[in-house]
């Protein structure tokens, strides 16, 4: 039985899906342990998808003008804004 989702780090959540993915594609696993392999990625992948939602949230990407330079706001601190995948894609190729 793996450990419960909140007693795991991000990054051995992922190892863990890492394991059960290779043993699932070695062809060694029986169906009934293929079938409580894929049900406990189920849950890694929608523990690791939400613990990356919630750092993104965290993140603000610094606002800059045309030139590149970071915009000082009224208080004398770098302007920011919140980061989003999508908005970061389109400043990327606007």
């Amino acid at each position: 039985m793996m450990a419960t989702e909140q007693t795991l780090s991000f990054e051995s959540a992922y190892a863990r899906l890492e394991q059960i993915l290779e043993k699932m594609n070695s062809g060694k696993a029986s169906l009934e342990d293929s079938l409580k392999l894929y049900e406990e990625a189920d849950r890694l992948i929608n523990w690791c998808s939400k613990q990356l939602t919630d750092a993104e949230k965290k993140i603000e990407v610094l606002v800059k003008n045309r030139e590149g330079e970071v915009v000082i706001g009224e208080e004398g601190l770098p302007s920011t804004q919140p980061f989003t995948a999508q908005a970061h894609l389109n400043r990327t190729f606007t």
